[in-house]
């Protein structure tokens, strides 16, 4: 092997299960065991870093997954805001797998593994997307990970709320052009910050923003304004200062842009990036930031610790210790957000007094998926929609 990666094959023949679910089929062969009809809830007791809601994804590459396979799969609408628990404390199921076992038993791996990375994604973007307001958001993630992952990582950092990409994989997957300014190595190539700038502007298509990495050799301030002097059309300058250098960010960020507006260059925006996350961002939003490039806290964010349990028996609720029994329904208040679990299908009222909706829809039947997975933009607007709701809730 070139580069350590499974192949789509790989994936869908069960390749990347864990053995001891292909030890299970083999019991289960040799006692006539793999047409027990079973129900397997998709939950997670909590979310990380303390986070209190979570966007689910990667319901499309399940869907795929399951293709073919004799079982009906409930879930929530991909791009979803949902809780790990109702107030209760009971888990929130967001998805169920009905059917013989036999169908699915290898599959719980890869279909954790799923759900579990992209939603991490989503929801690490979406809480970047609400600190950074109304400011452009780019994912810069992909080479922090395995390049193999790129299209994966860009295509949640989207949904989760990001306006563009960087890498030319992901963003060809997505069907958007791709998004960045300029490295380093380009200004040292030409040894000279007004050159780099310069050529920069006169090879790159008209359709490209002009905008310069303004803090290769000396003070940021010094090289925006050489930018502002090289570029007649510069739309904005980019400051990815490392941490060691930089000092107060906020501070460095006000100095530039005092800097800037002095000299008549008040329309030139500027954009951050370098080891940002949803609490630096926030800070420099307020301090008058136009846009920010995210990386690591992104494509590394932490993935939610889904679990897949049988919970339904031949008909019979089961379940081991810790997780709750039974076919569940489940509801979410329109209105504040809240998750209501039931043992049957009933009208059910929030706290809030607003009627809350159900929330598991069928998406597979039989092994026939009997709606169409909705399009990236579609989940991304879903997406935006919930964390503008959010907003006005907390």
């Amino acid at each position: 092997m070139k580069f350590y990666i499974a192949t789509e094959d790989d994936i869908m023949s069960g390749g990347t299960t864990d053995v001891y679910f292909t030890r299970t089929m083999e019991i289960l062969k040799a006692f006539d065991m793999t047409g027990l009809h079973v129900i397997a809830d998709f939950t997670t007791s909590s979310l990380p870093g303390g986070w209190d809601w979570g966007i689910f994804c990667g319901l499309s590459e399940i869907a795929h997954l399951l293709a073919g396979r004799d079982i009906d799969l409930y879930a929530m609408p991909e791009g979803t805001v949902f809780r790990p628990r109702t107030k209760k404390g009971v888990l929130v199921p967001v998805m169920y797998a009905e059917g013989k076992y036999g169908e699915f038993c290898i599959f719980e791996t890869p279909m954790l593994g799923l759900i579990c990375q992209a939603s991490g994604i989503a929801t690490a973007t979406a809480r970047c997307r609400m600190a950074a307001g109304n400011a452009t958001l780019i994912s810069f993630g992909t080479r922090r990970m395995h390049p193999a992952l790129a299209p994966v990582i860009d295509r949640y950092a989207f949904i989760g709320g990001c306006d563009g990409v960087s890498s030319l994989a992901g963003a060809e997957a997505l069907g958007e052009k791709p998004m960045g300014t300029m490295p380093h190595a380009l200004i040292i190539c030409f040894g000279d910050q007004k050159k780099a700038f310069a050529a920069f502007d006169k090879v790159i298509s008209e359709d490209v923003p002009r905008i310069a990495l303004v803090d290769t050799y000396c003070d940021e301030k010094a090289e925006a304004i050489m930018a502002c002097e090289a570029v007649k059309n510069l739309a904005g300058v980019r400051l990815d200062t490392p941490r060691s250098r930089r000092g107060s960010f906020v501070d460095l960020l006000r100095e530039v842009r005092w800097e800037l507006d002095l000299r008549g260059y008040g329309h030139v925006r500027i954009f951050v990036s370098g080891g940002l996350d949803e609490s630096t961002i926030a800070e420099l939003a307020r301090a008058g930031a136009d846009g920010f490039g995210v990386g690591t806290a992104i494509s590394n964010a932490a993935t939610v610790d889904f679990g897949m349990d049988i919970v339904e028996k031949e008909g019979k609720p089961v379940a081991k210790r810790g997780k709750f029994g039974g076919r569940k329904f489940v509801y979410r208040c329109p209105e504040c957000f809240e998750f209501e679990v039931r043992g049957r299908d009933e009208e059910t009222v929030c706290g809030c007094g607003t009627r809350m909706e159900p929330m598991l829809e069928k998406h597979i039947e039989g092994g026939r998926l009997i709606k169409p997975l909705p399009d990236v933009h579609d989940m991304r607007k879903r997406v935006l929609e919930q964390l503008e709701k959010i907003g006005s809730i907390t």
